[in-house]
């Protein structure tokens, strides 16, 4: 199984179509929230909070969908929801068991994380998907159950494809057994390379220990091999963008001989959250790359 950044302790070519549009001013991070809250109630009846924000008069153009990580709530993607909000409609999803989201005591796996994804986005096409580290996964197993039909584009953000190298060995699981509430938190500090406040990362912590411990387990177990992802993103027919700190930059390397349009940004100096680090330069990069989608 290929889960490098979904245990994150470890800590391009131009893009096609015509009418790109300049990047958004960069905004202040406003004092209170720019979305507001929605949720779904999914198929196996799991309450999915959703947060959401447009502008006064969306024009023609894409839904963006904004998937975390393992254990982490939709609220990470703030700078997101501000800067792309401006310009489109865009949703912050908590996956089940995360963020504001119920907790439900299972479907904890690549299946149904993927059909929670579809119920989500059905209707809201055509949709940009932003997914980071396991919702990386996530993202590609809802375009191998549930097609490209609905998808403008992906946007997968630092986590192992499946392409070489192979992520090395790590033993998260036995510390994450071992002292729960510690690795959490190096976990979670381990995300950043910049300073973030002390109030944020505890934050960032107590919302990723509110899962059950197994069932955050269950989500780094999805029993698939590497290949299986990399089948799928080789597949994909829609524009896909690649979005990585170093470690994974080989892995890029190997997308773009894979998938030639395919667009590879490579984030110098971030951490695993390198939005969150870098946000005004991811922010520029991905709405350039939506904008030039036509």
């Amino acid at each position: 199984m290929d889960k490098r950044a979904a245990t994150a302790d470890d800590r391009t070519p131009t893009p096609g179509g015509d009418g790109a549009a300049a990047p958004l001013a960069e905004p202040a991070l406003p004092t209170r929230p720019p979305w507001h809250a929605g949720s779904l109630t999914t198929s196996d009846g799991v309450r999915l909070n959703l947060l959401e924000q447009a502008p006064p008069e969306p024009p023609r153009g894409p839904t963006i969908v904004l998937v975390p990580g393992w254990c982490m709530p939709a609220t990470i993607w703030r700078a997101q929801i501000a800067y792309l909000g401006a310009r489109w409609p865009t949703v912050a999803m908590d996956p089940r068991g995360q963020g504001d989201s119920a907790i439900p005591a299972g479907g904890y796996t690549a299946d149904r994380r993927a059909d929670d994804l579809h119920e989500v986005i059905e209707g809201r096409g055509p949709v940009v998907l932003v997914a980071w580290s396991l919702g990386v996964l996530e993202a590609l197993q809802y375009v191998h159950r549930h097609g490209s039909g609905q998808l403008a584009g992906l946007v997968l953000v630092d986590n192992s494809i499946g392409e070489p190298p192979a992520p090395h060995a790590s033993d998260f699981l036995a510390r994450l057994r071992r002292d729960r509430r510690a690795t959490v938190d190096r976990f979670v500090r381990s995300m950043f390379a910049q300073p973030q406040p002390e109030d944020r990362l505890v934050a960032l912590r107590e919302s990723a220990l509110r899962m059950p411990l197994e069932s955050s387990i269950a989500l780094l177990s999805y029993p698939l091999p590497r290949d299986h992802w990399r089948d799928i993103v080789h597949a994909f027919d829609r524009p896909l963008a690649y979005v990585v700190t170093p470690h994974l930059a080989e892995q890029g390397r190997h997308l773009r001989e894979a998938r030639p349009a395919s667009r590879v940004e490579v984030f110098e100096g971030a951490g695993h959250a390198l939005f969150v680090d870098a946000a005004d330069r991811f922010n520029a990069v991905v709405g350039e790359w939506v904008g030039s989608l036509g």
